[in-house]
């Protein structure tokens, strides 16, 4: 039998689970290794991923590493599989920067407002302040025009501007 270096390094599974109930299986995961005392150092479900569970074991192989991963997932319900090879970090860097709310957002692009006061409007943003994170808008009902700054956090975009 071969022995290991006694050095630990973590290695990055991916978990193919229920889309949808990726939170609930990351907490659960979580959970799961406390009680056990895996070697689960984190856990990630990035946005806009769907179906997907990052698991970060940590093992002196990446077998040893698949093996904590397997152990950490058996008895959980909306997890699936996991993929064969481990995921190199460089895989997962974009998952980890913060994106801005205005990010593919301009002017003339029409978006529904989801929070605040004018909740379920649609409106078009004439324009859009990088820096304070902010757009204004113009409420595509209103009879008359009148330019509200809101949170980018409070818009999401429902059509892009023609071209």
């Amino acid at each position: 039998m071969e022995e290991g270096t006694g050095k630990k390094r973590p290695f990055l599974f991916v978990l193919k689970t229920t889309i949808g109930q990726e939170i609930p299986t990351a907490g659960l995961i979580m959970t799961r290794a406390r009680k056990l005392g895996l070697p689960i150092s984190a856990v990630l479900v990035p946005p806009g991923l769907r179906g997907y569970v990052f698991i970060e074991a940590v093992g002196e192989t990446q077998a040893e590493g698949r093996t904590v991963a397997e152990k950490v997932k058996m008895g959980i319900k909306p997890s699936n599989e996991i993929l064969r090879e481990p995921l190199p970090f460089s895989e997962i860097e974009t998952f980890l920067t913060p994106k801005s709310p205005v990010a593919g957002m301009e002017a003339g692009d029409v978006v529904e407002i989801i929070a605040g006061p004018f909740k379920g409007e649609r409106a078009r943003i004439s324009k859009v302040d990088v820096e304070r994170e902010e757009v204004t808008v113009e409420l595509l009902e209103a009879t008359v025009p009148i330019p509200l700054t809101l949170s980018a956090g409070w818009v999401k975009i429902a059509q892009k501007k023609a071209e």
